[in-house]
């Protein structure tokens, strides 16, 4: 399970259009992983719409805003599309950068278990090591206490 001051770990996925995303080439800025169970889902509307929002204050700390869910790239387009999203929608399908980070994991619902996205937010510095992270997300508000830590690093 990825810890703050660790290494942010690699991945190379692709985006909303098929473009390859690799967290190694994003070196000396600022990235902001945000790992969201689905697309389109109320919570997950919300919070896309809501980093979609402050999408120029984090430009202007030099931060970089990723949603990585498992969701397929045609399906992100449809998502992005649907909503006006400016954030960058990564696909992991085969959830490597989840179990990467440790927040692929048991729920239960309803008293069914499967395993899913914890929605969890990594803030990564300049040098590629997790400075923030924050797992178990509430949706409300989240976005902007992610850019107050953003801009905190960025100074």
């Amino acid at each position: 399970m990825a810890q703050e001051g660790d290494r942010a770990p690699d991945f190379e996925l692709s985006d909303s259009d098929g473009n390859t995303v690799t967290l190694s080439d994003l070196k000396g800025q600022q990235v902001v992983l945000y790992f969201y169970p689905k697309d389109d889902t109320p919570g997950c509307t919300t919070e896309a719409l809501d980093f979609t929002a402050l999408s120029e204050k984090f430009a202007n700390t030099g931060t970089i805003v990723l949603g990585i869910s498992p969701d397929s790239p045609s399906s992100h387009c449809k998502f992005r599309d649907k909503h006006g999203l400016t954030v960058r929608l990564i696909s992991d399908p085969e959830q490597t950068a989840a179990n990467a980070y440790g927040i692929w994991v048991e729920k239960n619902m309803y008293g069914r278990k499967f395993m899913g996205i914890e929605r969890s937010t990594f803030l990564i510095n300049k040098n590629g090591k997790i400075a923030r992270i924050w797992r178990k997300v509430k949706v409300k508000e989240h976005a902007a206490e992610v850019l107050a830590a953003a801009q905190e690093l960025a100074q």
